[in-house]
């Protein structure tokens, strides 16, 4: 390549500035193929195309949206198999995150209803507290000594956690 078409394209500090990350993100996202390799000058600089501002923009939204890195390559991966059927790809990924993300709701909105009841109980100490009745915590099971002639009860199932099969 000689003239203006060595130099065409954005460098690394552009395009990472453009879509809000760090110029080692980009590197990253280089090693780990969610960024095809860009072009380089003669001089060795990095010089991407303007849509690769569209695909990191769409990476981040994505990891917002909790799907992994490797999810992200996998959707991204999926976009260029047009011949698919269409609830192979993106529907039934994102299908496949909500639920996860329902069950954490749901998880989390069971672990704030204890933390709230831990406060209206009025625990300031968590030794104490797991001595007190009352206590919601979720270990009050296992600060109860075993005796000679009781065996030591199983620890109980953590507040929040679903079994999924």
């Amino acid at each position: 390549m000689t003239g203006r078409a060595a130099t065409t394209g954005l460098r690394s500090g552009q395009v990472a500035a453009a879509a809000g990350v760090n110029q080692q993100t980009l590197r990253y996202y280089e090693r780990r193929g969610l960024l095809a390799e860009p072009r380089r000058t003669p001089g060795g600089h990095r010089l991407y195309p303007a849509d690769a501002i569209t695909r990191l923009r769409v990476i981040k939204a994505a990891q917002r949206l909790g799907f992994t890195l490797q999810e992200v390559a996998e959707l991204l991966e999926a976009g260029t198999h047009r011949h698919q059927p269409p609830d192979a790809g993106l529907r039934a990924r994102v299908r496949t995150k909500l639920t996860e993300v329902e069950a954490r709701i749901a998880d989390l909105t069971v672990i704030a209803g204890t933390l709230r009841q831990a406060l209206t109980a009025g625990c300031a100490d968590l030794i104490e507290c797991s001595h007190q009745p009352a206590c919601p915590l979720p270990f009050t099971e296992l600060a109860v000594p075993a005796t000679d002639d009781a065996p030591a009860r199983p620890p109980p199932e953590p507040v929040g956690v679903i079994r999924r099969a």
